[in-house]
């Protein structure tokens, strides 16, 4: 007896959610073919998890169009985190010319859904005028959205936006709480942030400690900078 299409369809959609976080702690390989699969059966989770494999080339080969394909056919499906990334697809040139216009139309769906990744990437957006009009107020406004959803980079840039007046009023102890959740959080430039924070109120020992934290998650230019800093605090701590 052979099930038809239709049938096998309902049965991959009524375990795939589940099954599919089950699949990807496979061998990458395995993993491909089956979330592929299911990608061609139509599930945007699937499809999104797929794109996500192209265009990282895990387990595959990279296709940064293919990946954008397989994105838009999950963001088709209304899935809000395949829409961010047809955004970031437009934004960065990913498989597209870039085209940051269009980028932001999908980013501002996602983020009306509350999503916290678009809402983040949108203030990006306006706070440097890459298509559409610079307006630090909305930037800071989408930070913020982000940032109340525990986005740690979002609580970062509320935190600069707080402490530089962009979109909103100068308020150092504003960007100082900011900071330090972000830095709680775990993201790397909120945590040098703090640790500038703590080395300005002359508490060393702290400093060091986000500073080295800061260095341990940041990339290779972040560590040249927290390197410096630390030499600083250092010298300030012997005097």
């Amino acid at each position: 007896m052979s099930a038809d299409s239709n049938s096998i369809t309902a049965l991959l959609r009524h375990w795939s959610a589940p099954r599919l976080r089950e699949i990807l702690g496979q061998d990458p390989a395995s993993a491909a073919e089956w979330v592929g699969v299911l990608a061609r059966e139509g599930l945007p989770q699937a499809q999104l998890c797929y794109g996500r494999m192209l265009l990282d080339g895990t387990a595959v080969p990279r296709d940064d169009a293919a990946a954008l394909k397989w994105f838009r056919r999950a963001a088709d499906g209304n899935d809000m985190d395949a829409v961010n990334m047809v955004g970031r697809c437009l934004d960065n040139g990913w498989g597209s010319p870039e085209h940051p216009a269009a980028a932001a139309e999908q980013y501002r769906r996602a983020a009306a859904a509350g999503h916290a990744w678009a809402q983040y990437n949108l203030g990006h957006l306006y706070l440097d005028g890459r298509g559409v009009a610079r307006d630090l107020h909305q930037a800071y406004d989408y930070y913020l959205r982000a940032a109340t959803q525990g986005h740690e980079r979002a609580m970062n840039l509320v935190g600069r936006c707080c402490e530089h007046g962009w979109g909103t009023s100068v308020d150092p102890a504003a960007a100082a709480a900011w900071y330090q959740r972000s830095a709680a959080a775990g993201d790397f430039r909120g945590q040098y942030n703090w640790a500038t924070v703590l080395f300005e109120r002359r508490c060393f020992g702290e400093a060091m400690v986000w500073f080295e934290r800061a260095a341990n998650g940041g990339s290779a230019s972040m560590r040249a900078i927290v390197a410096a800093a630390i030499e600083r605090a250092s010298a300030a701590a012997k005097n």
